[in-house]
């Protein structure tokens, strides 16, 4: 019988000399910045926005995304151990990072942002969420390269065997389902954005996109494997039960939308 299960054994580093490597997790993570800064600077471009702000833009989404996934994953998933050995917050070359952590950081750093430039909060994240999309699908391939992040098992033709991770059976590569989705949200949100004819309501976009990204995020937690193991048995991981204050947010911000008039900036 022809066996159609994906063989996943690509080797994480792109290159290395001795001890010193570059994974192609870093090289993603790179990309999902200056493709998602392009994206924004494309996306503005009738707005007269000057190049200062894109690149101030570009500066704060990368210092929000960084330090609060870092942070995200150390106060989310292992408190206990990260307030205990506080330096290893700062270990980031051993991994772990949270996507909900990198999203409040995002909010944060573009709330300091309109607080410096003077521009409409609102107004900032209205057009930022739109290429948020393109960003996640970088950063979910890079968990694809790195054989992390992955699904339960499937008799479906397009599993993936991660056989790095000595694994035997077909797993979702759920990595492959959320960067697609990613891609997606953002030629949707680009879409609405251009039907609007670049004047939404304010807080349209910003919910559109948290109820896409985050119900998405809940639902497709129910076929991933658990990220900690005390997560096993959970009638709800902590991945989902992070998505529900910003599902809450979002349907908030739809409801405010409609009662507002566009935001010029």
């Amino acid at each position: 019988m022809l066996e159609l299960f994906v063989h996943w054994s690509v080797d994480p580093e792109f290159f290395a000399v001795g001890e010193w490597s570059i994974r192609w997790y870093a090289i993603l993570f790179v990309c999902a910045f200056i493709f998602g800064g392009y994206a924004f600077r494309e996306l503005v471009k009738h707005d007269r926005i000057p190049d200062r702000f894109n690149e101030q833009i570009l500066t704060y989404v990368i210092l929000g995304t960084i330090i609060g996934a870092r942070l995200g994953h150390c106060f989310f998933y292992d408190p206990e151990y990260f307030l205990g050995h506080p330096l290893e917050i700062f270990a980031t070359w051993k991994g772990g990072l949270s996507s909900h952590g990198g999203a409040f950081g995002i909010l944060v750093s573009l709330y300091l942002l309109a607080r410096k430039t003077k521009k409409p909060y609102i107004w900032i994240l209205d057009r930022a969420v739109i290429v948020i999309g393109v960003s996640g699908f970088f950063i979910r391939m890079g968990n694809l390269m790195n054989s992390e992040i992955y699904g339960i098992e499937t008799s479906l033709p397009w599993g993936f065997i991660f056989e790095r991770n000595n694994e035997i059976v077909p797993k979702h590569p759920t990595q492959v389902y959320e960067a697609l989705y990613y891609l997606l949200t953002y030629v949707i949100l680009r879409f609405v954005y251009r039907k609007c004819k670049n004047q939404p309501h304010p807080f349209f976009m910003f919910g559109l996109f948290l109820m896409m990204v985050f119900v998405f995020r809940f639902c497709i937690e129910f076929i991933k494997n658990p990220q900690e193991s005390w997560e096993a048995g959970m009638k709800f991981n902590m991945g989902q039960l992070l998505s529900i204050p910003f599902i809450i947010f979002g349907v908030i911000s739809l409801l405010t939308s409609f009662r507002s008039k566009p935001l010029k900036h």
